[in-house]
Formats: structure tokens, sequence, C-alpha cells
């Protein structure tokens, strides 16, 4: 084999529709567009979710809500998850750095600290935000709250 002889797979390549080329092509005359019609013309391009005059979805459904743009949206953590870190890296303080290399949050989230599980080490914990029974159970557990 050589560059000379390479050739696409048998199939892979289909000859282009030929219109407009005159009647004896079979595709001469409307060109495959069929009679009349704003399709037919040229220029044509349809509006995004134009239905043909009929009423359009997006306009049929009801709108309803809203976006609340001063909204806060923080990544939840545990203090089962807190436990487990303090555990595994064997660390006093926890942070949202400490967080970030355990993989549980990314580099620009907000952290919020909640109460599900159990906590034994005494750590001081930083976050942006806590739940009340998260504060209660690190303070229980002797550690100290430090909001960021």
């Amino acid at each position: 084999m050589n560059l000379n002889n390479l050739r696409p797979a048998k199939g892979s390549v289909k000859t282009s529709k030929r219109i407009g080329r005159g009647q004896g092509s079979g595709r001469g005359g409307t060109s495959t567009r069929g009679h009349k019609g704003a399709k037919s013309r040229s220029g044509y391009s349809r509006k995004f979710g134009f239905e043909g005059g009929q009423m359009p979805l997006q306009r049929r459904v009801p709108k309803f809500g809203f976006k609340n743009i001063n909204r806060v949206e923080y990544k939840a953590v545990n203090i089962e998850m807190l436990q487990a870190i303090a555990e595994k890296k064997e660390v006093n303080v926890i942070d949202p750095e400490i967080l970030r290399q355990a993989g549980l949050v990314s580099k620009n989230d907000l952290v919020k600290i909640l109460g599900n599980g159990e906590l034994k080490a005494k750590l001081e914990v930083k976050a942006h935000a806590f739940s009340e029974s998260a504060t209660k159970a690190i303070e229980a557990a002797e550690g100290t709250v430090v909001k960021l």
C-alpha cells in the first residue's frame, strides 16, 4: 500500500445530490423544493419555534416562578465527613482548602457544614455557614466554629 493508491472504504463516500441541472437529471424544475410556498423560495429560513402560524409551545405554556438573583448557593458537607477527614489526614483544623483536597468541594464553592452524623474529634472548623445542629455537635465535641 502506498499513498498513491489509498482509497476510501467501499460505500463510505456517497455522490452528492446534484439539483437544478435540467429536466434530464430528474432533479430539475423545482429542484426538490416542491411547488410554491415559503419553503420553495430563495432566502427562506424558518423562525426558531415557528409552528406554521399555530400558537407556539413556548407561548401556550404559562409562565411560573422566578429566579432569585440574590440566591447564595452553598456546598453541603456533613460532620460525619469531617470526622472521616480528621481520622484519615490526622488534622485538627478543617477549612475549605482541606475539603477541596479531599475532593468534597471545588475551588470557588461556598461551604456549609450540616449536622448529619457523629463527630468525636475535637476540631476547629472553618466554613462560610453552619447549621444549628452542626454548631452544637462541633461544640459538644469541644471543637470551635469559625465563620469565614
